[in-house]
């Protein structure tokens, strides 16, 4: 490289500036002058032990940031540090913990760190700290995450330390669920460490969210209120988004005070390929010996300049290695290993290398594409440089249009604030997951402060109706219907993750389930490590990709359709010559086909049609309409109306970041001509997660900003046509046809010429509504009562007579009006004395309580004799009985008298049973004709209804036990000896006693929306039913 000269930074940058190949590329040169540290004590002297280890690190005073943040940690107040990369953060709740250990041995601490790696850094340098106290008198201290050996976590969890390094997974998965073997830990806990926590926004953010509230109705139940000490990189709402997590406030220390050597901030347009020019960056970083960083946006980034730059790298091959979060455990330790200790020279990383990781004195921080916000590039930025040396930030603009805004705006890069960290602590699809968990690991109570949250309180009702929460019989408690559910809950992706793997099973990389059809698709072009595979074969059930090695000379990339529907709307304002709607949308996406693109033209080859099932989900999102009169004029003046929408779509998103915390890849967007439900041209911006994670909503307050700095984006743009830089998305599904450069600008100046005087009211109907097939948003909801009073009648069993039993009550027949009575359960197990539950009358859908059949059958052959249940059409009928409800009566018939039954049961208005659907009417089937005779009876099975509520089957012995305090007066197996004895009369009186149980059931389900039964652990608890359907 022309611009080689000596060994040092200052020397580098300025050949850089000087060589003529680099000239005039480079936009914008800065250096941002060192500052000295300033210095504080904290309120309190430290004891002499603490004082000594600050001694040995030869720290003779704390920074100013690090003394106030341990003055509040020591008085057992919630805290929050945020302040940059290298600010002696560790210090500020690893001297608490220390001095709170010499007071109190049986003090405990959580550390949680969202990388195994950052885990391992703070062991060694805890155990550092202490290194020279006598080894009976150190704290112990632990990692516990998924590297650990089923020995040593057994050990741990025998003996918790005093400081317990874990993650988010495993507090996850291992210390919430499994709480009471952690007794002693969290009897003791005073301190919980969130470090990082600037990482748990959007997805995670959300997951957190819940995971702390699981844990800290776990600390109250053993007695402990930890104090929290949560470390974060600058962000503009430390204070904020702590209270999201966790629910309380946090005091804020966000000054920071460490020195800072001088450092030089250079921005890149390159004239050629982003990658190329990173490449001549590093070769010539390598050539003096400066130990470098690359990051880049993507994996595919990341492998292919690692790939070109080994093989121009001579002799420095070996010292360059690429490092991204899909790298197996063992294959990221290895790498940071010899990241530290100076085997290797430089690493090109994703963001995975972004946090707090030791990986030794860096000089030279290349950026390949701006990070998507001021905090990430300030994050990685402060990886170099540290202990006050002179650094280099190299920023090598993409096409992207936030680079390409920086590159030509630098000033509002160094005025711009950190940005907001955005989460969305009541994202429904995350706190009804989580609400399952932590009932499954205590109980939740109708009283608690949590389930009683007026979000969180809709969530819980919604999980009962599923019956993935069961309550208990007097509705006070609520129970898991799963013993483990935290199994089924992935914190890092909105879909279960992937696994890829090579032809010998080997696993080369895992991806997130929601990306998976898009990156691991059958044909798509995998990058690992430098090397190429392509993907042959994609298990959605077994959730892993195929891939084989291969070298093709091309990349791919998907193609979709896709429709959104609007739920409700949340807000509206207008917003200069639009009305501006935010609200809860469902996006349904097809993946339809990927292409073929030449890596090094970017020339479509070929388009593959791809068909996978629709990936359909509810989010948060914003939108805007497009006038009437300026479309009319779009048109007018022959502009391509869908391209220009598409184009300002695609614009709005790729400046998005400049307003919120997020990247391009966490959002989603929908241009459409004319949108059923809004009746107008809209465009659509949402959240690219189930559920949302609070962009969208939290853009909604910024639109004039959006609006305008989107205008700007596409006008800055020096592009005729449109490019990546404006109005091209690297994302579209549709490959960006049809678009409209110089339709989007039109329709953007007049949205920002024009005015809006209110906002009308958008009345949402559902798609389809039109066509009978939705109702109106707003339409009231059908509440079911707790209880619902009713008697059930006691009747009589008559003579056994030619073949019919005929069994009356005392009361006269029904005239089709119901009672409302009372219904007394006296079972010890249900209630602790006998109580009589009464409420208003619930109406019944029309008939459904004063006209219905219940039917049950028993037979004169065993499954056993027949072959098995699947041929019970050969059992034949011993006796079945009909109980009908407008007689009131019981009738028992027997095997000659099936003609007359049949007739009876077709001309029923609802025939009720359990399990009749697989097992009566298959017996009965015998009689019929085939199984088609009772394709098109009105049926309730009450067994189906529980089972597609609890996905198990129930006994009618356990229902009725639980539900009325009545048993079964025999069984099925009891039946069969009867019949080979003769005893006729008895299988009737069974058998009408199943019959009542059942009519018993179905009226309690119809009037109360629920049934009881005992669960495994012995707990009486609801099961929703809906009977009235």
């Amino acid at each position: 490289m022309p611009f080689l000269t000596e060994n040092s930074v200052a020397d580098y940058i300025c050949s850089l500036l000087e060589a003529e190949s680099f000239k005039l590329q480079i936009a914008h040169h800065r250096v941002i002058e060192a500052e000295e540290a300033v210095y504080a004590e904290p309120t309190r002297p430290w004891p002499k032990a603490v004082s000594d280890i600050l001694a040995r690190q030869g720290i003779s005073r704390l920074y100013a940031h690090q003394a106030r943040a341990v003055d509040f940690a020591r008085a057992g107040q919630h805290v929050v540090i945020a302040t940059p990369t290298a600010s002696g953060k560790s210090l500020v709740y690893n001297l608490p913990m220390l001095e709170n250990f010499l007071t109190n041995p049986d003090s405990r601490a959580l550390y949680l760190f969202p990388l195994k790696a950052l885990a391992q850094d703070q062991l060694g340098a805890f155990n550092r700290l202490t290194e020279h106290w006598p080894a009976e008198g150190r704290p112990e201290v632990a990692v516990y995450d998924g590297d650990t050996s089923d020995h040593f976590r057994r050990k741990i969890r025998l003996n918790p330390p005093n400081v317990l390094i874990s993650n988010p997974e495993m507090l996850h998965l291992a210390l919430c669920p499994h709480h009471e073997l952690w007794a002693t830990f969290w009897a003791g806990l005073d301190y919980v460490v969130v470090d990082e926590v600037h990482t748990y926004r959007g997805l995670l953010g959300s997951h957190m969210a819940q995971i702390f509230r699981r844990l800290n109705r776990i600390c109250a139940n053993y007695g402990a209120d930890p104090a929290y000490i949560f470390c974060s990189a600058t962000v503009g709402n430390p204070g904020e988004l702590t209270r999201s997590l966790t629910g309380f406030e946090a005091e804020v220390v966000s000054k920071g005070s460490a020195p800072k050597g001088r450092r030089h901030m250079v921005f890149i347009n390159p004239e050629g390929s982003p990658a190329t020019a990173a490449i001549q960056l590093l070769q010539a970083a390598l050539s003096r010996n400066l130990r470098t960083i690359v990051y880049c946006q993507s994996r595919r980034m990341t492998e292919l300049i690692s790939l070109w730059a080994g093989s121009k790298a001579g002799k420095y091959a070996s010292r360059i290695s690429a490092y991204r979060a899909g790298f197996l455990p063992e294959e990221r330790r290895e790498i940071e290993a010899r990241l530290e200790n100076g085997e290797l020279l430089a690493v090109v990383s994703t963001s995975a290398l972004e946090l707090g990781i030791d990986i030794g004195n860096l000089d030279l921080c290349i950026l390949v594409g701006y990070p998507g916000s001021v905090m990430s590039f300030q994050q990685r930025g402060g990886r170099v440089g540290r202990h006050g040396n002179e650094s280099a930030v190299l920023f090598v603009a993409q096409e992207d249009a936030l680079d390409q805004h920086f590159i030509k705006h630098p000033h509002d890069f160094f005025s711009r604030p950190p940005e907001d960290a955005v989460l969305n602590p009541a994202n429904p699809v995350i706190v009804r997951r989580h609400l399952c968990c932590a009932a499954a690991e205590l109980p939740l109570k109708a009283l608690e402060a949590w389930p009683c949250e007026p979000a969180i309180k809709k969530e819980v009702d919604f999980l009962q109706s599923r019956g993935e929460l069961l309550c208990s019989a007097d509705g006070q408690t609520y129970y898991s219907a799963r013993k483990r559910p935290q199994r089924d809950v992935d914190l890092r992706s909105s879909g279960g993750a992937y696994t890829i793997e090579t032809p010998e099973k080997q696993v080369i990389g895992t991806v997130d389930g929601i990306r998976a059809l898009r990156e691991a698709h059958p044909g798509a072009v995998y990058l690992h490590r430098g090397r190429t595979y392509t993907i042959k074969d994609l298990d959605l059930g077994g959730r892993t990709a195929q891939a084989e090695p291969d070298n093709p000379n091309y990349y791919t990339r998907v193609r979709s359709n896709k429709v959104t529907e609007i739920l409700s709307i949340e807000d509206s304002r207008p917003v200069l010559g639009t009305i501006l709607y935010s609200g809860v949308l469902k996006v349904t996406e097809t993946i339809t086909g990927y292409e073929k693109r030449s890596t090094s033209q970017n020339r479509l080859l070929s388009v593959v049609p791809l068909e996978f099932p629709p990936l359909e989900f509810e989010t948060e999102g914003l939108w805007f309409t497009i006038p009437e009169s300026l479309q009319r004029e779009a048109e007018a003046k022959f502009i391509h109306f869908m391209g220009s929408i598409h184009a300002l779509e695609h614009a709005a998103i790729g400046i998005f970041p400049l307003l919120v915390l997020a990247d391009r890849n966490d959002l989603g967007g929908i241009s459409t001509p004319m949108h059923a439900q809004t009746g107008a041209p809209t465009v659509f911006i949402y959240d690219g997660i189930p559920g949302g994670a609070g962009l969208t909503r939290q853009a909604f307050r910024k639109g004039e900003d959006l609006l305008r700095r989107t205008y700007a984006a596409v006008a800055d743009c020096s592009c005729e046509l449109g490019c990546p830089s404006c109005v091209h998305s690297p994302k579209c599904g549709s490959g960006n046809r049809p678009i409209d450069k110089a339709g989007a600008l039109f329709l953007a100046e007049g949205l920002l010429s024009g005015t809006v005087a209110a906002a009308p009211e958008l009345k949402i109907f559902p798609i389809g509504a039109a066509s009978g097939r939705g109702k109106p948003q707003g339409a009231e909801p059908l509440e079911v009562p707790l209880f619902q009073t009713f008697s059930p009648p006691e009747p009589r069993l008559a003579g056994l007579e030619k073949g019919v039993v005929d069994c009356r009550n005392n009361s006269e027949p029904s005239s089709g009006a119901r009672e409302n009575r009372s219904f007394h359960v006296t079972n010890p197990s249900v209630m602790n004395e006998e109580k009589t539950m009464t409420t208003a009358v619930l109406d019944p859908a029309p008939d459904a309580g004063s006209r219905y059949l219940v039917l049950d059958v028993e037979t004169q052959l065993s499954a056993q004799e027949v072959g098995g249940w699947h041929r019970a059409d050969r059992m034949r009928v011993s006796v079945a009985v009909l109980y009908e409800s407008q007689a009131d009566a019981f009738t028992a018939y027997t095997e000659e008298r099936m003609p007359e039954l049949l007739a009876r049961l077709a001309a029923g208005p609802l025939v009720v049973g359990f399990n009749i659907k697989r097992f009566d009417y298959e017996v009965l089937s015998l009689y019929s004709g085939g199984k088609g005779f009772f394709k098109n009876f009105p049926t309730l099975d009450m067994l189906q209804v529980v089972y597609e509520r609890l996905s198990y089957r129930l006994s009618l012995d356990n229902l009725a036990q639980a539900t009325l305090g009545a048993p079964k007066s025999a069984d099925g197996l009891t039946a069969l000896q009867w019949w080979k004895e003769g005893r006729v009369e008895d299988i009737a009186r069974y058998c009408e006693d199943d019959v009542r149980l059942t009519r018993d059931l179905y009226l309690f389900g119809l009037t109360n929306g629920f049934l009881l039964f005992t669960n495994k652990a012995g707990q009486a608890v609801r099961v929703p039913v809906d009977f009235r359907a």
